[in-house]
């Protein structure tokens, strides 16, 4: 970051976002440069705007391939480190990815998959996901992966309109030890999915030579040929990535982003915001089914290692990804807000039972991350390492609000807006606000913005999603605040805000006061029309053995009304056996609101758990 500000002619951050938000066209070439983005034909152009925000056009002319942009490194260097519940290894070098690539693209093009077909992974993190991804990317077909804990209908859901023609399964997965086998699973997924050619089986259990090719299914490693790789040159607009919204309140959108975008907009991310370079090695805990798995993949275009794990983060022990980060000098480590209260909550001190030495940044994202949260990570994970809380989305594929290594940590903040990304913060008349909180906006394209939704030609779906609520800016969804010192604090999703007697309070400030009390395991937090007006209501999970007396009720409130306001305290306090999560492990407060008005749930299978819902469902009494 330091020697980019200094080549762009800037002494300061704030400066030199300024500039890149005010001169797109020179900031973003000169970031292509810096990063020695790999194209076989240059830009005419940086940005070409259209009349809407959405149809601006990036670096026309170019041609470029995604995949070529991730395989450059040292064959002998590590690419893929891939681990499992049960401490098992593998170690994957750039030259053995490449020739696996190789492998699988010759493969595809003898199955008669073209460019701009679809192939999809329903798969466990494992490394035959990256190279199935690459292998699409490098003859221009679209890649698509869902977590192998989804369901068949989640999946149908997803993969149905993208009309797959190669699937790239797993026979099961693990899960605190125990296998969990998929074949059935994957028998039915295969039947709702009429478009394919193949089947590839990843042996995951072993299992995987017991299928015949008469079957339909053919073994991953004996899928393709021997064939010299080449890389398709495709326009920086060429459709990469389908990725998907949560789905907790209908059908996923089914959201299609473009190869050059995603490149760059990583490449920004990664070399400048993290400082990522090739001697790292990077781990972020994730599925396939997040865009965080798409995120951490790009990290092979700075030439870094990559840490795959799969199974259960906190098996065998709390402590376990923190042994593997130690085993495997793991120097940027990448995890969840709940990943990191769940290893509070267990009073895990990774810095002093692991040699956390090579460690340089932590990264937390899917939920704002609480003040105690950073407290806990300086205390017990390490006291001089860049934490970096950072939020953006699949909607963008990347961040809006990001860790940069030139800048302190503030406790409860993250620490500035991404360079080249025009982010504000808006009153309800769409005016700018500071130290105060509103809609989180972006006022200027960026390259990383969606093509456009899935089966939805004419744009329609895209620009409610985005842009109805303010004309020609892209309107997040999010409840923040821009801080006097250029933080960002996200407190919720903004359709999630509660709002009693007309004050708007985001979810995340009283989540933040609540969980640090010792008996509280989550909290989730929902508004109810009560009496014509909203009323707040509280659910806690608390910890193991704690039930919820009314003397802890009353330290919930004074809690509340003490850090927090008065109008924090919430009308009704009851205890949830579980809270409902999203696949991805985000806390669904819309699911819960819908049952709380005695309205249906369109989707439980968008949930991880959705036999938690059966609680909330019965809660009439309770809530009278």
């Amino acid at each position: 970051m330091a020697r980019f500000m200094r080549e762009a002619g800037f002494s300061d951050y704030p400066s030199l976002h300024r500039w890149s938000i005010e001169h797109p066209e020179a900031f973003w070439a000169r970031l292509w440069r810096f990063c020695a983005i790999r194209a076989s034909r240059d830009f005419e152009e940086v940005l070409r705007e259209g009349g809407r925000m959405q149809d601006a056009e990036w670096f026309p002319g170019a041609q470029l391939n995604f995949a070529e942009n991730l395989l450059w490194q040292s064959a002998s260097r590590a690419a893929l480190i891939y681990r499992d519940e049960s401490g098992n290894r593998s170690e994957t070098s750039y030259g053995e990815l490449r020739a696996e690539v190789a492998r699988v693209a010759a493969g595809l093009s003898e199955l008669g998959v073209r460019k701009g077909d679809c192939v999809a992974a329903w798969m466990p993190n494992r490394p035959e996901t990256v190279a199935l991804m690459l292998a699409a990317a490098s003859m221009g077909a679209v890649f698509s992966s869902c977590s192998q804990d989804f369901g068949v209908q989640a999946v149908l859901e997803r993969f149905g309109p993208l009309k797959p023609r190669v699937l790239l399964a797993a026979d099961g997965y693990y899960w605190r030890g125990r296998p969990r086998n998929r074949s059935r699973e994957l028998k039915e997924i295969r039947k709702g999915l009429p478009d394919l050619l193949a089947t590839l089986l990843a042996p995951n259990l072993g299992g995987g030579k017991q299928h015949s090719r008469g079957a339909g299914i053919t073994p991953f490693h004996e899928f393709g040929s021997a064939e010299p790789l080449t890389f398709e040159p495709l326009r920086f607009d060429h459709p990469l990535y389908v990725v998907f919204s949560s789905g907790t309140t209908g059908a996923p959108k089914c959201i299609v982003h473009r190869a050059g975008g995603a490149l760059l907009q990583h490449a920004k991310e990664h070399r400048l915001h993290i400082g990522l370079t090739a001697a790292d090695t990077m781990f972020y805990l994730t599925t396939c089914g997040w865009m965080m798995w798409n995120w951490l993949v790009s990290g092979l275009a700075a030439g870094a290692a990559l840490v795959l794990r799969d199974g259960s983060p906190l098996h065998p022990s709390p402590g376990a990804l923190w042994n593997m980060a130690a085993e495997e000098g793991v120097s940027i480590f990448g995890a969840s807000a709940a990943y990191l209260k769940a290893l509070e909550n267990a009073r895990e001190r990774p810095g002093r039972q692991f040699d956390l030495s090579a460690l340089r940044a932590l990264l937390s994202t899917g939920a704002p991350l609480a003040p105690q949260s950073y407290d806990y990570a300086y205390r017990e994970i390490a006291n001089d390492i860049m934490l970096a809380s950072i939020a953006g989305g699949t909607d963008l594929l990347g961040c809006f609000a990001t860790g940069n290594p030139m800048l302190g940590v503030r406790r409860g903040e993250m620490q500035c807006r991404a360079l080249g990304m025009a982010v504000d913060v808006f009153d309800s008349g769409g005016r700018p606000l500071r130290g105060s909180p509103g809609e989180l906006v972006c006022t200027r394209p960026f390259p990383s913005m969606p093509l456009g939704f899935l089966n939805d030609p004419q744009g329609e779906a895209y620009s409610r999603a985005y842009f109805d609520r303010f004309p020609g800016v892209w309107t997040h969804g999010d409840f923040a605040e821009i801080t006097e010192r250029g933080g960002v604090i996200i407190y919720g999703r903004s359709d999630a805000v509660l709002n009693p007697r007309g004050v708007r309070i985001g979810t995340a400030e009283i989540y933040r006061v609540v969980e640090a009390l010792e008996e509280v395991e989550e909290a989730l937090a929902v508004a109810q029309q009560y009496e014509g007006d909203n009323r707040i209501i509280l659910f806690l999970r608390l910890a193991e053995g704690v039930e919820l007396s009314e003397e802890l009720s009353e330290e919930v409130r004074k809690a509340l009304r003490r850090h927090a306001s008065p109008r924090h305290v919430p009308a009704k306090i009851i205890m949830a056996p579980d809270l409902p999560r999203t696949v991805n492990g985000k806390i669904s407060e819309l699911a819960v609101r819908e049952l709380v008005h005695g309205r249906e749930i369109g989707n439980r299978e968008a949930l991880a758990n959705p036999e938690s819902l059966d609680f909330f469902a019965r809660l009439e009494t309770e809530l009278a």
